[in-house]
């Protein structure tokens, strides 16, 4: 399948727990190059994020970046004011014994002395436990891979058009250069026919050699093997293609194949219009090269 290596996603999670940002971004590369940025809290999960995005990308330079800030529901604190609410009550007692007050104390009477009681929010300690937040974060960062593979998929359907193109326009110069060799060597056997009849009239010349020279010559010509391999490699470019596995690699590799069948014929192949066509197909190689070099 051809996808390109090329694409960015981005997204951001906001649940009850977290608000979780995950920003993935691929370009060019050999081989699978996978850069992390997470916070510290989060280091327990790189292991986990690079078996993800190892299971969904084959070949590329990958740069993943996690934020995340965590919710916390701070519950309520009340505090008594001991000391305060031990001299209130022998003050009361003083005043009722005296005939002053009458009747015990209510809550309600608390709350009207500011001093008695103190409220105010609990603050808890922060957790680096990740575990709240891990499983949304790795589903935060899979589905940034899926926007991103989508985008790779859209992008390499572009590529395929181009390849596809240049992958025929390659299959017709090649026959092109096959016909070219057919009739150049045609024209090579009629002129060595030729040269065959006149060393016939040498007496010192020695006719099984001369043959032989001939079919030598002549075999050292022939392209047949040549074509054969070159007809396969098409065959296999496109099967590599309809297949659902990352094939850049491999196709880079079969256009050095090629490239060898081409240079190889370019020394070998007879007839004035072989060499233009060489040239051709070599600049078309190249093109082909440098497009694969963005297919994962």
């Amino acid at each position: 399948m051809i996808k390109s290596m090329t694409g960015f996603a981005s997204l951001t999670r906001d649940d009850e727990l977290a608000t979780i940002s995950v920003t993935v971004k691929a370009v060019n590369h050999r081989f699978l190059d996978l850069q992390l940025r997470v916070p510290g809290a989060l280091a327990a999960l790189e292991t986990r994020i690079r078996s993800i995005a190892q299971s969904r990308i084959a070949r590329g330079r990958l740069e993943i970046n996690v934020t995340f800030q965590q919710r916390r529901t701070n519950g309520i604190e009340v505090e008594l004011n001991e000391p305060f609410l031990d001299a209130l009550k022998a003050a009361l007692e003083r005043a009722r014994d005296r005939g002053y007050v009458d009747g015990p104390i209510a809550t309600a009477d608390l709350l009207r002395f500011p001093q008695a009681l103190t409220i105010r929010e609990k603050v808890e300690e922060a957790s680096d436990d990740p575990s709240p937040v891990a499983a949304r974060v790795e589903d935060a960062i899979a589905s940034a891979l899926d926007e991103l593979d989508a985008m790779r998929v859209r992008e390499g359907s572009y590529l395929r058009i181009d390849l596809d193109a240049r992958r025929g326009r390659l299959g017709e110069l090649f026959e092109q250069v096959a016909v070219a060799s057919d009739q150049g060597m045609a024209q090579l056997q009629a002129r060595l026919a030729e040269r065959v009849r006149e060393l016939r009239g040498d007496v010192l010349a020695d006719e099984s050699a001369i043959a032989q020279e001939i079919a030598k010559f002549v075999g050292r010509s022939d392209i047949t093997e040549e074509v054969v391999r070159f007809r396969g490699h098409l065959e296999h470019w496109q099967s590599l293609t309809e297949s659902s596995e990352p094939c850049g690699r491999k196709l880079d590799f079969l256009l050095q194949e090629m490239n060898r069948e081409v240079n190889t014929v370019g020394s070998k192949a007879e007839g004035p219009a072989v060499s233009e066509l060489v040239v051709s197909l070599k600049a078309e190689l190249e093109r082909m090269r440098e497009q694969v070099q963005n297919v994962e």
